[in-house]
């Protein structure tokens, strides 16, 4: 029925504002800051720029045209991942972009990473997208059987300003462990899938949704693991950390890794600022869950098919932009606590 009601709303709305902006359609712009292309945050991005952008001059969608908002022309951009699109929206050189629950929620209330400095206050929700698996691959023959075992290890986690490197520090802080036990980098998850095919890394995290296209092209030609995060010390993390979720990459997502892992995620959200216009990103939103979008999100990556309008907003502990609120109280969702729009 929810997915009957986002149909019809989606197309009615787009229609309204095609009709009463045909005769006079002016560009609009509006950037989606993503992750680095060997990951999932930036194809994921690339397949909601496309379906929520219809050019001025686009044929409309009752006539088989662009579903996306009249005039609007959205991009990807490649970044550095969940921190580093907090503060571009927060400095304006952003209209959005892609965070962990656990940045967005941090950034908006000044508290864990944030409490050095000062709250993006203005942070606002579009939706959550997808479950973000926090991977911690090691080579085959590295002996790295637990997260305990990465003392003394070559161990990349991640950039600067990414969300990955945040977890990597939680999760070797749980294991009674800091980057200063193991042999440290800072690596995107493609470098440091280089140095290990080179052999001059033993484990890398990474968190984003699977197949990650830099383990998947790694496991097709060198022999990895996939270390599971578990156990008294996950359970530990769960109940500090309320936005982890037990998460378990099923076998056979990468070649070679025979058996499920359990290990942890965090949901991928899709964030703007409260400065952008509620008209403009109550058309955004209904562009996302227009059926148009559903088949351009199950045709171009697995974790598309895992972006439902039924999921839009779990997971969410930050104000939903009023754009936003709105259209999903119209649909008669409840809408989460604390996330209410201001």
């Amino acid at each position: 029925m929810f997915r009957h009601l986002i149909k019809a709303a989606g197309v009615a709305a787009i229609g309204l504002v095609a009709a009463g902006s045909a005769s006079a359609q002016e560009p609009q712009f509006f950037r989606i800051g993503t992750g680095g292309t060997a990951g999932t945050y930036y194809p994921i991005g690339g397949l909601i720029a496309n379906a929520i952008s219809s050019p001025p001059g686009s044929r409309a969608c009752e006539e088989g045209g662009s579903c996306g908002v009249p005039g609007l022309i959205a991009t990807a951009l490649s970044a550095n991942g969940s921190v580093a699109n907090v503060n571009a929206i927060a400095g304006g050189t952003l209209e959005s972009g892609f965070a962990q629950s656990d940045v967005a929620t941090w950034a908006q209330t000044g508290t864990g990473i944030w409490e050095d400095r000062d709250a993006v206050e203005g942070l606002r929700a579009i939706a959550n997208l997808y479950p973000e698996t926090i991977h911690l691959v090691a080579a085959a023959d590295s002996g790295i059987e637990g997260v305990a075992d990465l003392e003394g290890k070559r161990v990349s986690l991640d950039e600067p300003g990414s969300g990955t490197l945040v977890d990597a520090r939680i999760i070797l802080g749980a294991y009674g462990l800091s980057e200063d036990d193991v042999d440290a980098a800072f690596l995107k998850p493609d470098q440091a899938a280089e140095r290990m095919r080179d052999g001059a890394m033993d484990a890398f995290f990474f968190v984003g949704g699977f197949p990650a296209g830099a383990i998947a092209e790694l496991a097709s030609q060198d022999d990895i693991t996939l270390v599971p995060i578990s156990g008294d010390e996950a359970s530990s993390i769960r109940d500090e950390y309320t936005f982890f979720a037990e998460n378990v990459v099923p076998a056979g997502t990468y070649e070679g890794v025979d058996e499920d892992v359990t290990t942890l995620s965090v949901g991928a959200q899709w964030v703007t600022s409260a400065d952008q216009p509620e008209e403009l990103v109550y058309d955004i939103t209904a562009a996302l869950w227009n059926e148009n979008t559903r088949k351009l999100l199950d045709a171009g990556h697995q974790k598309g098919k895992e972006i439902t309008a039924d999921t839009a907003l779990n997971g969410v502990g930050i104000p939903l932009h009023p754009g936003a609120a709105r259209f999903y109280e119209e649909q008669g969702m409840e809408l989460p606590e604390g996330s209410a729009a201001e």
